[in-house]
């Protein structure tokens, strides 16, 4: 699969998991709207999942940053990373992304935005301190990959879309329990009894959606990416060294959390050992074999 073919994928998973959750959010607000006879529940609910799936797309990666508490990193704040990613991009062929910094001590970074044009480049202040400069340039040219195959943009909108289906069954389960001061109206039996059996069946399968969705995002990217960043560099063993050191530093990325741990380089959890079936990224052994046994020409 090259690069322009992963870069169509990538969108047209894209706009389907927008369409999956306008369906979702409004076959929910169809349910509610009959369970209690107002019509302007289900309006509401169809206003609601517009608004934020249009707003995925467009602000997702200002949320991403926000969330994570990154800041802007410029030339005059640090010019040899700066320069290293200005010299990339020139290889490359991409426009020069905005480069953000996240102050923690773990090594990891992340890119984002919709397409080459908004790109970001986020790095941990951790990462560029522990890491020789072929390393922490084969980790840029990693995220600069992703950039060029608008993995970004897939992996951004999931973080926002996963995040409000989460809300969305923790708020059909709390709006059960207030439900039930309708009892007292005729009817009120059956209305909470309708709403409970929609909040456990939403309790018990957004969380899994959640996880699906983010699984959905193919861990063969991480792989394409690794490649691609050490074309780029023609220097697999400096990512690969990075990888090595990312993966055995012990601290937890304090600003990461489950609904972005997909979004970075390596996973940003320590000490939590996970099947391969629920792993957002491949094993680092199985990336740094690949990286190791490549053959440029």
């Amino acid at each position: 699969m090259t690069l322009y073919t992963q870069a169509d994928k990538n969108t047209r998973l894209t706009w389907l998991y927008i369409t999956g959750f306008l369906v979702f959010v409004i076959g929910a607000g169809y349910v509610f709207a009959g369970a209690m006879n107002s019509s302007g529940i289900l309006y509401g609910a169809v206003i609601f999942s517009i608004l934020m799936s249009f707003g995925s797309y467009w602000w997702s990666d200002k949320i991403v940053l926000a969330m994570s508490g990154a800041k802007e990193l410029n030339h005059e704040n640090n010019r040899e990373v700066y320069h290293l990613v200005e010299n990339l991009c020139i290889t490359a062929g991409l426009p020069l992304p905005k480069i953000y910094l996240i102050e923690d001590s773990a090594p990891n970074a992340f890119a984002t935005g919709r397409d080459p044009q908004h790109g970001v480049i986020c790095l941990t202040s951790g990462i560029i301190q522990k890491l020789e400069k072929t390393e922490l340039e084969g980790v840029i040219a990693h995220e600069l990959s992703h950039i060029g195959n608008r993995d970004i943009l897939l992996s951004t909108v999931v973080v926002v879309l996963v995040g409000f289906v989460t809300l969305l069954a923790d708020w059909f389960r709390h709006f059960t329990f207030w439900g039930g001061r309708s009892r007292d109206n005729e009817g009120g039996g059956q209305l909470r009894l309708i709403l409970m059996v929609v909040a456990i069946i939403l309790s018990i399968l957004a969380p899994i959606a959640a996880i699906l969705m983010q699984l959905a995002i193919s861990r063969k990217r991480e792989f394409l990416a690794d490649a691609s960043g050490a074309l780029l560099t023609r220097y697999p063993d400096g990512l690969a060294r990075a990888l090595e050191k990312i993966s055995a530093d012990p601290e937890k990325l304090e600003a990461a959390n489950r609904a972005t741990a997909h979004l970075y380089i390596a996973n940003p959890f320590k000490g939590k050992k996970l099947t391969k079936l629920f792993m957002t990224h491949p094993p680092i052994e199985e990336r740094i074999k690949a990286l190791r046994g490549m053959e440029l020409e």
